[in-house]
């Protein structure tokens, strides 16, 4: 009970705070932030369903490490997070709103992993200029977007959708909430999605 509440009050705050135009960034961010315009809501077809294993794949991190998905099978239920572009309006609110609801990440037993097709300076520059994220952020540059690709996620432009899946321990997918590249996520779907995690 008291998780639910927990996830729930994380969830509402995130919510609430999520309404400016860069969530909780200095002046230095805004400015360098690129507006895409509209883009098609969709424009990929996911190559991955829940219930089947989740395509495995290692890839270099802002961290200087080499991550891998198998890395935590048995040990953490992970979660991707398939953003666009880095200092692009949307995916700049996005990654600093999961510092608000950090508490469900944490009682899932879940950790997260941010992915995108920038490469490593670029994506380096962005973190540093949002003050930082709790996650591993990692490239998926090159072979550009193979990661995305796997899962179904690559656009036909290059970039990749706004989209996150659920994988348990056993490195199963369990969850996927693939949305409308122009807006941001529901949280309180996340958190949903985190709490079934441990329920299987």
């Amino acid at each position: 009970m008291r998780r639910t509440r927990t996830v729930s009050l994380c969830c509402a705050v995130g919510l609430m705070l999520l309404g400016g135009p860069v969530f909780g960034q200095s002046g230095e961010l805004e400015k360098n932030v690129y507006d895409m315009g509209r883009l098609k809501p969709i424009d990929s077809e996911l190559k991955v369903e829940t219930g089947q294993p989740a395509p495995d794949f290692t890839l270099p991190s802002v961290s200087g490490k080499n991550i891998s998905l198998s890395q935590y099978k048995g040990k953490k239920n992970v979660v991707l997070s398939f953003v666009p572009a880095a200092f692009t309006t949307v995916c700049s609110v996005q990654w600093p709103g999961y510092d608000i609801v950090k508490d469900a990440f944490d009682e899932g037993d879940a950790i997260l992993l941010g992915i995108t097709v920038d490469n490593i300076p670029t994506l380096h520059a962005w973190t540093r200029q949002m003050g930082g994220v709790w996650f591993e952020v990692l490239s998926d540059f090159w072979p550009h977007g193979a990661v995305a690709e796997k899962y179904g996620v690559l656009r036909s432009d290059g970039l990749t959708e706004r989209a996150l899946f659920f994988i348990d321990k056993e490195g199963i997918l369990r969850g996927i909430l693939e949305m409308d590249i122009n807006q941001e996520p529901n949280f309180a779907a996340c958190a949903a999605e985190l709490e079934k995690l441990n329920k299987k």
